[in-house]
């Protein structure tokens, strides 16, 4: 019998599971789709195997994600919205949020006599969880449409209405000063004068690109610690295929993904999917003439994300709204950089100078936006006067 059937027993489930396959294109943890058996026919469930070699404290990563997912489903019953496909986390039979598994379904998959099923090694077990199957919505993986994006938008718009008010400071920091973009300049200066792969002379150029705009670095940082702009909840990777959208009515159904929930400031969420989103060309293209910003697909993700904030932003976040996406891409490319000066020691790479064609796309679009920012302005303002009526 596959050895994911009985982890997956020992969560409060229905029915009586019958089949668990991997599931989906992720890359840090280990996804399966699992069936049970009940009277009334199949019930399907997502195990994931959490990667905690990443997410080192799973208790505190799992408190996050409890906390959020049960005031989504709070929000969404106040507002009389059906929480049928809300996201929402299984307990395990002794009423955890997770199951640290040590015993012989651990021995079984670490065996490499269960082929596909590619399991996290650590000497502390396997940890798993379990999440509710959203079958009416699905993760899209190529470039969005201008009305995808804007769907992506009101998916994530809506994350924020329903998290509004919450005390973000009882979440734990997942991973501390991960949008500190004045400790990533730090970490910059010092990887350019470490230097220890002896790079920085074939990449001068595009050193001097991003030392240029080190005034970008401490903007929102500083508004965020003298309270100048409110600590919100962040999801911190709002990339489109984050969003579960029903490709026929183009309804968000639910945001996904939430490792990096923790707290900080909306402008990074926003400025985040216009980065990974409002471009033309890949991440990682070597051509810079297929790298271009789309205000067509920038407009159309201040719609749907002002459709359902425009009244609860303050003056300060929409002031810098597209700023942020600037900041943002500056602050991706910056990493990117530094990592090639450091000799990619975190991304991964797939290629010789795959880092710094990374870095170069972000600062393409960085250069773009700054061109076109006050039309990014008047847009942000337009839409923000048409859903404050």
């Amino acid at each position: 019998m596959n050895p994911l059937l009985s982890v997956v027993s020992q969560f409060k489930i229905e029915g009586k599971p019958f089949f668990a396959e991997p599931y989906g294109h992720g890359h840090i943890n280990r996804t399966y789709l699992v069936k049970c058996q009940t009277e009334k026919g199949e019930i399907k469930y997502i195990l994931q195997q959490i990667n905690h070699n990443v997410f080192k404290n799973v208790k505190n990563l799992m408190e996050n994600i409890v906390a959020v997912t049960n005031q989504i489903v709070k929000k969404m019953t106040d507002f009389g919205e059906d929480t049928t496909e809300a996201l929402k986390v299984i307990k395990t039979k002794e009423g955890k949020a997770f199951l640290q598994d040590k015993g012989e379904s651990y021995k079984l998959l670490n065996s490499g006599n269960y082929p596909g099923f590619n399991c996290i090694k650590g000497d502390d077990g396997h940890f798993y969880r379990l999440y509710n199957f959203i079958k009416s919505g699905i993760s899209i993986e190529t470039k969005a449409t201008a009305k995808q994006f804007r769907s992506s938008a009101l998916g994530f718009a809506k994350f924020q209405k329903y998290l509004d008010g919450f005390d973000a400071s009882v979440l734990h920091e997942s991973i501390p000063n991960f949008h500190n973009t004045v400790i990533r300049f730090k970490n910059f200066e010092k990887a350019i004068c470490e230097d220890v792969a002896n790079r920085a002379k074939d990449v001068k150029d595009d050193i001097e690109k991003y030392k240029s705009r080190k005034k970008y670095a401490n903007r929102v940082v500083d508004l965020l610690e003298s309270g100048k702009i409110p600590t919100r909840v962040t999801h911190n990777d709002t990339k489109l295929n984050n969003v579960l959208i029903n490709l026929e009515t183009l309804d968000p159904i639910a945001v996904i993904d939430l490792d990096t929930v923790m707290p900080g400031s909306l402008l990074y969420d926003f400025g985040d999917s216009i980065r990974s989103g409002a471009t033309t060309g890949a991440e990682d293209e070597k051509d810079l003439s297929k790298v271009n910003f789309s205000i067509e697909l920038f407009e159309a993700y201040v719609d749907g994300f002002m459709s359902q904030l425009a009244n609860r932003l303050t003056d300060k976040e929409i002031e810098l709204l597209a700023f942020s996406a600037i900041l943002m891409t500056y602050e991706c490319g910056l990493r990117f950089l530094t990592d090639h000066l450091q000799n990619d020691i975190y991304f991964r790479v797939h290629r010789e100078n795959h880092n710094i064609d990374r870095a170069r796309t972000q600062m393409k679009l960085v250069e773009d936006m700054e061109k076109v920012l006050p039309t990014m302005n008047e847009i942000v303002y337009k839409y923000k006067k048409l859903y404050s009526k």
